[in-house]
């Protein structure tokens, strides 16, 4: 791709610039990423304190990359020795670093002007293809060198590039709607859910009134499945390390799950998935083929160990809440239990307000049989499996996109795909098919015929994780969540403090109808408690005056619509359950 050439190109005309006005740096990598690249640096200090690398230096990197693009640099691609490489790059220790890993005898590398790097190319043949004003230089961050905390940080030099000036102010203006959508933000603003240095890194807090937009969805999500033939349970944060030795996940996900506790005379560890838990409650009894499908469905806590530097407020933590499920079915019935998970994925996304295509599309995640590290050996189940998730979207007609390598090691999987408003794309829910499972945990039913036969495995999350799903809600609606979602669904002011009495007798009969209301009986202006309400987005407010009073009625605002008039407390009530009960 073009676009990506002269990303790849403006990387290396920022380590051109960076060498100029820093001759003592040391290179690091510089590759193309979404919507731009970066370029990391062993860098001296630059700051008159000598403190290190400054975020003002940026524009001056800036200015010389434009200096050097005008000179129009052509790119020379040359292959050379190993030997004659080391030569080159002698005073580079991470381009010799990565010199000596290579298999191959000859070396890449690419002249630009009198700079050389260390790279496969491909690049644009001079810098006179990259339009003018077409990129930007963003930010500055630490980076340990090749992603490892025992090496030593660098500086990573982030910046954007677009085809022209047009999609790159475009890009500013998407990023500057992103900062207001941004629920880390909003989740602040809203007195939602807080994070606490003595707790630990990518631990939430709920506040009371984020607990309920989140018990709101949980209740949602079991009465729901319930309805659909699940079985909710519950099972333990923890298990003994051989669960997940059996079952395949230790040495496959052991970098993603916390440190074995030694116990008495157990190995226990924080359970990073439930579905070992799920099969033993399924080997609890001989099962037949009468007990298929058998849907088990729970609200789990799972941990699972990110980097602090790639944790992002309630989008990605180290300790979540998944509606997780595992249905145990013969092999016949997968195509249908697939369905009717996508049915109820659908319901869900629906009542979330999220449209299929429009907020959401579908990703068929498949597996590489050629990296054997990551994924279980077995072409024909993998074929068999992946055809048959293939064929429930194209019968479904839902659009949908492959991705090769995004499988779980067990087997294919059905991925639904959010972006966020900043452009980054998060899998929501998903719906996977195992057909490993059964083998590890010796999983059976007798059949009709009287015959032992292996079940296969369908795990699904149907709302994802809790935590995950309510960053995604806060930032769709800006904070303004649906009404049976938000913390406060009604805000009642008296005018002045003899309506307080009238005010509390609102209270108690929307109170009585489970409705979630609050008095703002401060001393302050009308117009000022419903500026306030409009900042917390509480969706309807209602005035309480002499008037009001005198007629026992109500004057109602709505967020969206504004003052909607007189109404009585009774209408009133029946519009506020009408609307709860229909999730609008």
């Amino acid at each position: 791709m073009k676009l990506d050439t002269i990303r790849h190109s403006l990387a290396h005309i920022m380590a051109h610039a960076v060498k100029e006005l820093y001759p003592k740096a040391k290179f690091g990598i510089g590759p193309v990423i979404e919507n731009g690249f970066y370029y990391d640096f062993d860098l001296p200090a630059t700051t008159s304190d000598g403190s290190g690398f400054s975020v003002d230096d940026l524009s001056r990197i800036e200015t010389k990359m434009k200096e050097l693009i005008r000179q129009n640099i052509k790119f020379k691609k040359r292959f050379v020795s190993k030997i004659e490489a080391k030569k080159i790059f002698k005073n580079q220790p991470y381009k010799i670093e990565l010199i000596k890993e290579l298999k191959e005898k000859m070396v890449t590398i690419y002249e630009s002007g009198n700079f050389i790097d260390l790279c496969g190319g491909p690049h644009i043949k001079s810098t006179k293809e990259i339009p003018e004003d077409c990129f930007k230089l963003t930010k500055i961050a630490g980076a340990y060198w090749r992603g490892s905390e025992k090496n030593k940080m660098m500086t990573r030099i982030y910046g954007v590039a677009f085809k022209n000036k047009k999609e790159l102010d475009n890009h500013f203006e998407l990023i500057k709607e992103a900062e207001k959508r941004d629920h880390r933000i909003i989740g602040k603003k809203l007195n939602l859910f807080t994070f606490s240095e003595l707790v630990g890194k990518g631990l939430p807090l709920f506040t009371p009134k984020g607990s309920i937009i989140r018990r709101e969805l949980e209740r949602f999500i079991v009465e729901e499945e319930i309805k659909r033939g699940y079985m909710h349970i519950y099972t333990p944060d923890l298990a003994r390390v051989a669960l997940y030795e059996v079952s395949g996940h230790y040495p496959y996900y052991k970098d993603a799950m916390y440190p074995v506790m030694q116990v008495d005379e157990e190995k226990l560890i924080l359970r990073p998935m439930t579905c070992p838990h799920h099969y033993q409650l399924y080997l609890d009894a001989p099962r037949s083929y009468r007990d298929l499908p058998f849907r088990l469905a729970e609200l789990a806590k799972q941990y699972r160990y990110e980097k602090s530097g790639e944790l992002t407020g309630l989008m990605r933590v180290r300790s979540f809440c998944l509606a997780d499920s595992h249905i145990i079915c013969q092999k016949e019935m997968a195509k249908e239990e697939i369905k009717k998970v996508l049915d109820l994925i659908e319901c869900v996304s629906f009542a979330l307000g999220l449209e299929k295509n429009k907020n959401y599309r579908y990703r068929l995640s498949l597996g590489d049989l050629k990296n054997a590290k990551k994924y279980y050996q077995d072409k024909k189940s993998w074929l068999l499996a992946e055809n048959i998730l293939r064929d429930v979207l194209i019968e479904r007609k839902s659009p949908f996109f492959e991705a090769k390598g995004e499988a779980a090691f067990y087997g294919p999987k059905i991925d639904i795909q959010i972006k966020n408003f900043a452009g980054k794309e998060e899998t929501a829910f998903t719906v996977q098919y195992d057909f490993l499972a059964s083998k590890r945990f010796n999983l059976s039913y007798i059949d009709q015929d009287g015959s032992k036969k292996e079940p296969i495995v369908i795990h699904r999350s149907s709302i994802g994780a809790i935590e995950r799903t309510i960053a995604f809600l806060l930032e769709h609606y800006k904070g303004a969540l649906p009404l049976w979602l938000s913390p406060v669904q009604v805000s009642i002011m008296p005018i002045a403090q003899r309506h307080l009495i009238y005010s509390q007798g609102i209270k108690n009969a929307l109170e009585k109808e489970s409705i979630r209301v609050e008095i703002k009986d401060d001393n302050e202006t009308l117009s000022k408690k419903i500026r306030e309400a409009e900042i917390q987005k509480i969706p309807y407010v209602v005035v309480a005056g002499d008037k009001e009073e005198k007629e026992q009625k109500i004057s109602m605002r709505s967020r969206e619509k504004g003052n909607l008039g007189v109404i009585s407390l009774r209408d009133f009530i029946e519009k506020i359950k009408k609307e709860i009960k229909e999730k609008k």
